[in-house]
């Protein structure tokens, strides 16, 4: 009787995490949706809410995002920079990788007006990101590694900027525009190289099956 028990038991936790994990996955495809589109303090709820019930959540395949850069990108595009920089504080303490997350600290500390460490920060994620995207396309190239930044759009502003950042003087404005795209496209990106590689091995698919 005490064996069914904590079956039955262990059975209910695993369908409410379940349940927990679908609706934070929900929550962050919706706060994607929202931040994409320019719809910033619906994407601050969504990711806030998600954050609340999985703080340890990450989105992602190829490239993974925790919840709290999600969290801390939202705070900036709505102009909560003192929470911006400590949320994304916070992800970065977690995963000192997330180059998203630094580029967009740098952003926060730039616009709050500490810009020697905000272009720190700045060139640090940028860099982090193009040596990602030299990484995928060149370990992954015969998988779906082809499929990200295929016309090197977004390496080619980060050499940009990097070469501009090396100057004496340079743009501040421009800089933290081309910041922001840089975010932003690289979140596009990720979409668009799933899309392009279900594409590919549907094509791969009614190839094999037209053969005799």
């Amino acid at each position: 009787m005490k064996s069914n028990t904590l079956a039955a038991l262990f059975s209910l936790l695993v369908t409410l995490s379940a349940c927990t994990s679908l609706h934070v996955g929900s929550e962050v495809a919706a706060g994607r949706h929202a931040l994409l589109t320019g719809n910033n303090e619906a994407a601050l709820g969504y990711f806030q809410s998600a954050a609340q019930k999985d703080p340890e959540y990450k989105y992602g395949t190829a490239l993974k995002q925790g919840i709290w850069t999600y969290v801390g990108r939202s705070e900036y595009a709505t102009g909560k920079l003192p929470q911006a920089r400590q949320t994304l504080e916070k992800a970065l303490s977690a995963n000192k990788d997330e180059d998203i997350g630094r580029l967009y600290l740098g952003l926060t500390l730039a616009r709050s007006g500490d810009r020697q460490t905000g272009l720190k920060e700045i060139e640090g994620g940028m860099r982090g990101i193009n040596d990602w995207l030299e990484w995928v396309t060149e370990a992954h190239r015969f998988s779906f590694g082809q499929f990200w930044d295929p016309a090197r759009e977004i390496r080619t502003k980060i050499q940009g900027d990097l070469t501009m950042i090396s100057g004496r003087e340079f743009d501040w404005q421009k800089l933290l525009t081309d910041g922001e795209w840089i975010a932003i496209r690289m979140e596009e990106e990720g979409d668009l190289a799933r899309r392009d590689e279900s594409r590919d091995r549907a094509r791969d698919s009614e190839g094999k099956s037209s053969q005799p």
